[in-house]
């Protein structure tokens, strides 16, 4: 039997999970990381290569432990990783700096941006469909004028999941889905646009080869060999980034397929061809997928993983101590008393993420509307799925900006991730939208993205696309109420008319955004 290997980088935790090559998951390991503030640097977020590497090496050591399994019996591995995040090398390929996706250190740069080059962020958001909030330009820029020194030694960049695969077999190189999250990068050409470096003021000639997802890159050096207990036989394959090699984990591999991700934060994705141009209004994000021939087009919504967890920590003592006599999930345990609650959650209007609004994005105060002194109506079971509901209202605004730019038609999404195994979550998403929804049996899908990448570099797999196809199977589907639908289209409108009040109330200073991006 052979076996093939997935490293996953998130952004809280690195993973090593072993497959093999019919798809089945033979062992995990996982150790948490952290992504420290540094000293004096407002809102930062510094991801330490040094001590990250050794954590890589003990889940890949851990990994073969627990399958017993030798370093041969690993035919092939390939990585993936939070987007956005960034190394640099200099020209002996040593590490200098590295940041994890969600550093917002460089506001001040994209002030500076925005105010000294009239029209850039619009120009380089047409071709590669970022803006700079995420990017990498700005943090780039930080760097050269907080640490000048450092960044005249930088000689190369890559992604965190580059960086794993170049520790692996010491090639620096990006894919398109993760590279072009920095923003320097061409939807249509898959490929660096350095001039757009130039333009700012920023070194051109630090952009490393770009492989597509799959490509064999070479073999473990002796050096990883000996960390991490792998051959010098293994193949080392380019990997891609967490969002689109997920989607190739849940099936979503053809144009016009939709997924919504429901974890932490939630992504809404719809694949597109790659010739199709970002929106004008600068209001949904691009990204190129997995898949050569396809971009995807992806809405945000902010924290709703996040903000289920709060509610379930600060409001449902009760909830948590049922769960545990009964041996239960507490979200079970609030599902199963917010069926009871009827549509619309008597009114309750819950304000956390707004729609994507990528050219000016930032958000409301937390808060909710219209609750009612009555505890018979408005009670832990009601706000809890009213917070169900807006999840699903927010990523039913953000796929409808999307079929407006693309064309594309929508008749079902792919449900994927915790939210997912929420019944109740994943009927009140099929109400809202008014499209099937359809739940993947599968609990690792970056990691078989991954190693799906993994064994068309080793020849496993004829294509991501096909391996996709004959590895992902199906365990629910969700037919739309579209009675339950038109009452939701209703408090959609209310929402949306709620929020703007909310976002004046930020405007003014009167409350405190939940987020905002860089530079506003």
């Amino acid at each position: 039997m052979q076996y093939l290997m997935a490293i996953d980088a998130g952004t809280g935790s690195i993973r090593a999970v072993i497959f093999d090559t019919l798809g089945n998951q033979i062992s995990v390991a996982q150790k948490e990381w952290t992504h420290l503030e540094e000293d004096g640097v407002a809102n930062s977020m510094s991801f330490d290569f040094n001590a990250n590497w050794v954590l890589v090496c003990e889940c890949i050591r851990e990994a073969l432990e627990v399958a017993n399994l030798n370093g041969e019996d690993i035919l092939a591995l390939s990585a993936t990783s939070m987007r956005e995040g960034i190394v640099l090398y200099d020209k002996d390929g040593k590490e200098l700096w590295a940041v994890a996706n969600v550093d917002a250190r460089a506001g001040d740069e994209v002030r500076y941006l925005k105010e000294n080059f009239a029209g850039i962020e619009e120009e380089f958001y047409a071709e590669s469909g970022q803006t700079f909030a995420l990017g990498a330009i700005p943090r780039i820029l930080w760097l050269k004028n907080n640490a000048p020194e450092l960044y005249e030694r930088v000689a190369k960049i890559s992604m965190i999941g580059d960086w794993i695969l170049y520790k692996l077999c010491g090639v620096i190189a990006t894919d398109p889905s993760n590279g072009g999250t920095t923003g320097i990068f061409s939807l249509k050409n898959r490929g660096w646009v350095s001039e757009m470096a130039n333009q700012v003021g920023l070194k051109s000639d630090i952009f490393p080869k770009v492989l597509e997802t799959g490509t064999l890159m070479g073999t473990l050096t002796e050096k990883a060999s000996q960390s991490t207990l792998l051959s010098t036989n293994t193949k080392v394959v380019m990997g891609g980034g967490d969002v689109q090699l997920g989607c190739a984990g849940l099936g979503v591999v053809d144009v016009g397929q939709v997924a919504i991700l429901g974890g932490s934060f939630w992504q809404q994705v719809v694949n597109i061809d790659k010739n199709t141009p970002p929106p004008k209004d600068i209001s949904i994000r691009v990204n190129p997928h997995v898949i050569s021939n396809q971009s995807q087009a992806e809405g945000i919504t902010f924290f709703s993983g996040l903000v289920m967890r709060w509610f379930r920590d600060a409001f449902c003592d009760m909830e948590k101590l049922e769960a545990k006599e009964r041996n239960l999930d507490v979200y079970s345990i609030l599902e199963g008393k917010a069926k009871a609650v009827p549509v619309g959650s008597y009114g309750i209007i819950p304000i956390f993420s707004d729609s994507m609004k990528y050219g000016k994005w930032y958000h409301a105060a937390p808060s909710f509307l219209n609750l009612s002194i009555n505890s018979d109506i408005c009670n832990r079971a009601s706000m809890f799925r009213s917070l169900q509901e807006n999840a699903a209202i927010v990523s039913s605004i953000n796929l409808d900006k999307i079929r407006d730019f693309t064309g594309v038609r929508i008749d079902e999404i792919v449900f994927a991730g915790g939210a997912s195994k929420g019944e109740l979550w994943s009927q009140i998403v099929a109400d809202v939208t008014g499209y099937r929804v359809k739940i993947p049996k599968v609990t690792e899908a970056t990691a078989l993205g991954a190693m799906m990448a993994a064994g068309v570099g080793a020849g496993v797999y004829e294509s991501l696309a096909l391996a996709s196809k004959k590895l992902v199977v199906w365990d629910k589907m969700y037919e739309p109420n579209l009675e339950n639908k038109k009452i939701y289209n209703e408090i959609r409108v209310k929402f949306q008319r709620a929020y703007e009040v909310q976002l004046g109330l930020v405007d003014g200073g009167v409350t405190t955004s939940m987020w905002s991006a860089p530079g506003l």
